[in-house]
């Protein structure tokens, strides 16, 4: 390994990296002998240290494995393939029905760092499509671009932190002017959305907030990162009828297994446990007790929980 000469840009320790970008260190440890990447450089201590390239190529590959990837097939790439395949996986999943250089404009003005003209973007086209249609066609698939432009390091950390507070305001307002259901309405789930301690992003649980709103559901929102004693007491105050969560890419797939299990243990029944998301870990080993929702989902699983419902009542 290279010894570091220079400290500009800083390089990340491992659990940096790890932190960052969802990949253990064991498996950066193993890629390393396998795959001869990523290749650490040695800080004075002789600790692992990986250069902001790496990172950003860390990053891409670890969504690429996410979508169904192997390392082995992705890994010797660019990160400049890496990042066109990403981009070709993604649409393909997602299946965007807003065009791609419409969501470019998004991503541009992001950049600019005009970010009140991102604002009065994203609310013009909030009106003119409506607040479900705004989630699926345009939402969904735009932070999904703005994540593989923050993946690829073409999008700073900053920049995506801007982008993500731009949305929650637009999403938050039309959330509020949306009619509330009643809290004693029976024809309403009381739903209650968070994420694990491991789980830091949040844009996916406000869109999942933001179709259950739409579709009459009582609905909430504990933010993220909670822990599972005050998920389970939260419910049992709040008498909720289901816990919806979001996984992201970056949360590690073990850890959703392993915290959706001990929740659904600690409830002991009663609760429906609702997941979303695009974590690896609810596409390959789907838990059996919980119920796992894409966006466009969600008025469907509202439905049939009110017809489920009616029918035991």
């Amino acid at each position: 390994m290279t010894t570091i000469v220079s400290s500009q840009p800083v390089p990340s320790t491992i659990s940096d990296v790890e932190r960052d970008t969802g990949v253990a260190k064991e498996t950066l440890r193993v890629w390393e002998r396998r795959y001869d990447f990523p290749q650490p450089l040695r800080d004075p201590n002789g600790e692992r240290v990986y250069p902001i390239e790496q990172v950003h190529k860390l990053r891409l590959v670890k969504r690429l494995i996410d979508l169904g990837y192997r390392p082995g097939k992705v890994i010797q790439y660019s990160t400049d393939e890496l990042r066109a395949l990403t981009g070709q996986a993604a649409v393909s999943l997602h299946g965007a029905t807003v065009p791609r250089p419409e969501l470019q404009s998004y991503l541009d003005l992001c950049k600019s760092h005009q970010m009140e003209a991102l604002r009065r973007k994203l609310s013009q086209a909030l009106l003119m499509m409506g607040l479900k249609s705004f989630v699926i066609e345009l939402v969904a698939p735009l932070t999904t671009l703005i994540g593989e432009a923050w993946a690829g390091g073409s999008l700073a950390t900053f920049e995506e932190h801007l982008y993500t507070e731009s949305l929650t305001v637009v999403m938050r307002s039309a959330i509020f002017a949306m009619p509330q259901a009643n809290a004693s309405n029976l024809g309403a789930p009381r739903i209650m959305l968070t994420t694990l301690p491991q789980e830091r992003h949040g844009l996916g649980l406000l869109m999942a907030e933001a179709m259950c709103v739409a579709e009459g559901a009582h609905c909430i929102s504990l933010g993220v990162q909670t822990p599972l004693l005050d998920i389970v007491e939260a419910a049992r105050v709040q008498r909720v009828d289901i816990i919806a969560l979001s996984f992201s890419v970056a949360m590690n797939a073990r850890q959703a297994l392993d915290g959706l299990t001990e929740l659904h243990t600690r409830l002991g029944g009663g609760v429906e446990l609702w997941a979303g998301g695009g974590n690896a870990a609810l596409r390959r080993r789907r838990p059996p007790h919980v119920r796992v929702y894409a966006l466009s989902d969600i008025s469907g699983a509202i439905a049939e929980w009110r017809l489920r419902h009616a029918a035991a009542g």
